[in-house]
C-alpha cells in the first residue's frame, strides 16, 4: 500500500510540473471604420510578470510578434502593417539589447480594404514569445478568426 501511495504521489507531482505554461491569451474583434474600411483587432492579454515582445525587434534578440491574415478569397485587402500599442522600451536582461515590449495588455490593429457591406469571415494567425525575468518560453503561433 506505501508504494502505491509513494508512486501515485509521484505521479502527481511530474503532472503538476508538467503543466503547460500559457501566460498570453488572444481575443479578436473588428472596428469598422467606414462601409469599406475596418481595422482587425488582436489583443493579448499577458499574465503579471510576463511580457510579449514587439513586431519589431533587433536581430540577435527574441521572435518578433508576427502577423498573418490568409486573403485567399481576395474579398479584402490590406492596409499598410499591423499597428501596435506604445509598450515599453527597455535594455533587456536576457537579451542583453534595448527592445520594445508590453505587459498586461498589447492591442494590435491592421486595418484592411473590403467591399461594401461585406459579410466574411477572415483567419489569421500570431507567432510571438513571451518572457518573464528569467526565463522565455518557445515561439508560439497561436490562430486568430476575425468576423465581419
Amino acid at each position: 500500500m506505501k508504494k502505491l501511495v509513494v508512486v501515485l504521489f509521484l505521479f502527481a507531482a511530474a503532472v503538476t510540473k508538467a503543466q503547460i505554461l500559457e501566460p498570453v491569451k488572444w481575443s479578436t474583434s473588428v472596428e469598422k471604420i467606414s462601409k469599406t474600411e475596418a481595422y482587425l483587432v488582436a489583443t493579448a492579454t499577458i499574465d503579471e510578470g510576463w511580457h510579449l515582445y514587439s513586431q519589431d525587434v533587433p536581430e540577435g534578440g527574441p521572435v518578433a510578434t508576427t502577423f498573418t491574415y490568409d486573403d485567399s478569397s481576395k474579398k479584402f485587402k490590406l492596409v499598410d502593417k499591423t499597428e501596435e500599442g506604445k509598450g515599453h522600451v527597455v535594455n533587456d536582461k536576457i537579451f542583453e539589447m534595448k527592445i520594445k515590449y508590453f505587459d498586461g495588455k498589447a492591442v494590435f490593429k491592421q486595418k484592411i480594404k473590403l467591399a461594401p457591406n461585406q459579410k466574411l469571415t477572415i483567419n489569421g494567425s500570431v507567432e510571438f514569445m513571451v518572457c518573464d525575468d528569467g526565463r522565455c518560453l518557445p515561439p508560439t503561433t497561436e490562430d486568430l478568426k476575425f468576423e465581419l
